[in-house]
């Protein structure tokens, strides 16, 4: 074993929490700094440069777009016959925020994500908060260790033994009704609503955000409105915890 390794597990003042990292991870991180930012939620982050906080927001956002990526491949690899539209379904049911808070407490991380609980006390939002937590940590590998690092951290660590693909294709997940259907019973208005798309972003490309009683709960981008609107559904019941 390098001596790097060596010291981070056995002699420097943080080898419990690398220890901690490896057992749930299965390898030693190098940058401890990412992964600890990746579990600090935003009530406990404080301001360093431009406004910005040393939350974990930003590798969410990064850990989303290669979790995606990943998963984008195993489907494309594991349906060579299907359209896109079943494959951007099946992502959609692998990504969801109930799955991934699910498959973060499962493997753990939930008990490492730094949060003041006087202002984050309600069940919903720590929920949503492990989520949140395991997309940072995407993020926080692929800057670490690189992209074919996390691609093969992913695909053989958390989707193969964690994933079920052949379930979850018999499995139906309407966000969109869902969101509906909850709005209906607590008569509260429900629009989802086409947002103009900013400077730099594809004509193509579909904004949408779903606004219940005039609140933005969620939003969705997708080439197809349809499933635009899917995302900012999903996004929306994850917040309201349906």
């Amino acid at each position: 074993m390098p001596f790097l390794k060596i010291y981070k597990l056995h002699l420097s003042p943080q080898r419990n929490y690398v220890k901690t990292l490896r057992n749930m991870l299965g390898f030693v991180p190098g940058n401890i700094a990412l992964y600890k930012m990746a579990f600090r939620h935003r009530s406990v982050a404080i301001p360093i440069k431009n406004g910005s906080k040393n939350s974990n927001e930003r590798l969410e956002f990064l850990g989303d777009a290669v979790l995606g990526s990943v998963v984008a491949e195993v489907l494309f690899k594991t349906y060579p016959y299907r359209d896109e539209g079943f494959l951007t379904e099946m992502r959609s049911k692998i990504v969801n925020r109930a799955n991934l808070n699910a498959l973060a407490k499962k493997l753990g991380f939930d008990k490492l994500i730094e949060y003041d609980n006087r202002i984050v006390n309600f069940p919903i939002k720590q929920g949503s908060m492990t989520g949140d937590a395991f997309e940072a940590l995407i993020g926080a590998i692929y800057l670490d260790k690189g992209y074919n690092f996390a691609r093969n951290f992913l695909i053989k660590f958390i989707i193969k033994p964690h994933v079920d693909i052949a379930t979850l294709e018999q499995t139906e997940t309407n966000f969109k009704s869902k969101l509906i259907e909850w709005c209906q019973r607590q008569g509260k208005d429900i629009v989802f609503e086409l947002v103009s798309n900013a400077d730099g972003e594809s004509s193509k490309l579909f904004t949408i955000r779903a606004l219940v009683d005039g609140e933005q709960l969620g939003t969705g981008c997708d080439y197809s409105k349809k499933n635009a609107e899917k995302l900012a559904a999903e996004k929306a019941c994850a917040g309201l915890g349906i």
